[in-house]
């Protein structure tokens, strides 16, 4: 890979990153659990948007997870090799999911198993 390819997802990945974190605040509960104001349709309304929220907060946290672990891969010098077979992730693979760790063959055998 090209130090101007590495350059391309470190700057995807980065903005990223600094895009989930900024949304943060935004996806966290912002109905205290057990407080109860409004009448039962308002209560329906604040749980399922309470659990929207979580959702969305345990799904931005795996991603950063795996972002972050893409830049530290950057920075060990093993980005865009699968970690699965050691082949290079085509950059069409890359561009598409910046922070994937396989390829799209490992991917498949991945899922076929699960």
């Amino acid at each position: 890979m090209t130090p101007t390819d590495l350059k391309k997802y470190r700057d995807i990945l980065e903005a990223k990153r600094d895009e989930l974190q900024n949304a943060a605040p935004a996806r966290t509960p912002a109905i205290e659990p057990g407080s109860k104001s409004g009448d039962w349709i308002d209560h329906s309304s604040q749980e399922s948007d309470l659990h929207v929220r979580l959702a969305l907060k345990q799904t931005d946290s795996k991603l950063l997870r795996a972002i972050e672990e893409a830049i530290h891969r950057m920075d060990q010098g093993t980005y865009g090799i699968c970690t699965d077979c050691e082949n290079e992730i085509p950059n069409v693979r890359l561009d598409a999911v910046p922070w994937t760790r396989v390829c799209v063959d490992c991917k498949e055998k991945q899922s076929k198993k699960q």
